[in-house]
């Protein structure tokens, strides 16, 4: 399945099916957590929390492909991404955009 970013696919005419979308809310463990906290006094990238919203992406990503797989689109189109804190060291992904169906496919 296509996953743009774009709202239109080049040269494609394309049907909407409506909104998709795919979420999760992830958490790193509690020993991660408390070795990130330290990380914080001297700076740096925080590697565990970065896999942890690694991780989430594909997760909501892959779920927002299912939802449109079931409405038997060919494309997503307008995908966009937002986080938000849900509890100390939780975070909620969510990927969403248009399910479409490409009508000249025999074209492409």
């Amino acid at each position: 399945m296509m996953i743009v970013t774009t709202e239109f696919i080049g040269g494609a005419e394309l049907e909407m099916l409506g909104l998709v979308r795919g979420s999760t809310i992830q958490t790193v463990n509690f020993v991660r957590d408390f070795g990130a906290s330290l990380k914080t006094l001297v700076g740096g990238e925080l590697k565990n929390y970065t896999e942890m919203m690694d991780k989430a992406r594909a997760i909501a990503t892959d779920r927002m492909i299912q939802e449109a797989g079931m409405m038997g689109a060919d494309a997503v189109v307008g995908v966009r991404y937002a986080t938000s804190g849900i509890m100390q060291s939780a975070a909620e992904v969510i990927a969403y955009g248009t399910a479409v169906k490409i009508k000249n496919k025999a074209d492409r």
